[in-house]
């Protein structure tokens, strides 16, 4: 039983076959995905998604990227989308100083009204940090995100920024460069996050673990990335699986 806690399948790289990706998935004992919806394109297509397959559940947001296209009615919209039972978080949301599309002050507003959001649902929230660490977790603190805690997605900091995260109540997840030779940081990291606070993702089609990395990522391929944990952890495939699943549920508030 593995647990893709982050993948995008409603991504157009998977236009041509995406049932079968799906399919590929499930049969490597992939059970449950969270699709996550970042914009106004993104969310419809991740609803929908939702909506047709059982084991796959939503989080819709608005990306950092994106921030500069948020409007007052979209806040309203992903409130109204929260109701939803197959909506397990608002994200993905955060700050990104990697892309240079929407300005800092900009993202910074849009992050807050999330998280601001997000206390007054009681909905879980999912973090996209991209070398932004300092001020994501100073607005983590500000907005008192720890109400509601969430997810750090595709955790790439230190342990000194994880440790922060996990004081705040919140959950980190790794995802392919956990297989990368030369990913010294996340691999010390992962090693040292409590086993009750660990999450396993795909990112998919983006980061895709090794030795399929430069070619399209997929749900399935979180199987690489729980076998990279194993060893990490020093124990066995199915007890990582039954670890970051069990998480994984709890965190989402899945029965």
């Amino acid at each position: 039983m593995l647990f893709d806690t982050h993948t995008h399948l409603d991504a157009p790289q998977f236009d041509g076959d995406r049932e079968e990706t799906i399919a590929r998935a499930v049969q490597q004992g992939v059970t449950r995905m969270v699709n996550v919806g970042f914009n106004r394109e993104t969310i419809p297509s991740t609803m929908k998604l939702a909506e047709t397959y059982d084991f796959i559940y939503a989080a819709v947001g608005w990306h950092p990227v994106d921030a500069i296209t948020m409007k007052d009615g979209d806040l309203e919209w992903i409130a109204e989308l929260c109701k939803h039972d197959k909506v397990v978080a608002i994200g993905e949301i955060g700050l990104d100083y990697h892309w240079d599309t929407s300005p800092k002050e900009v993202q910074h507003e849009v992050f807050r009204r999330q998280i601001g959001l997000a206390r007054e649902l009681k909905m879980p929230i999912i973090i996209h940090n991209r070398e932004a660490h300092e001020d994501v977790i100073r607005i983590l603190r500000e907005e008192k995100a720890s109400e509601v805690g969430g997810i750090m997605h595709s955790f790439s900091g230190s342990w000194e920024t994880a440790k922060l995260c996990l004081d705040m109540g919140f959950h980190i997840s790794f995802g392919g460069p956990i297989t990368f030779k030369n990913a010294k940081q996340p691999k010390e990291v992962l090693v040292k996050v409590p086993d009750d606070r660990l999450l396993i993702e795909t990112d998919s089609p983006y980061l895709t673990p090794h030795p399929f990395r430069g070619k399209r990522n997929e749900s399935g391929y979180v199987r690489l990335v729980a076998e990279a944990a194993a060893e990490l952890k020093g124990i066995d495939l199915e007890e990582i699986a039954r670890i970051t699943t069990r998480n994984a549920l709890e965190r989402f508030g899945i029965r």
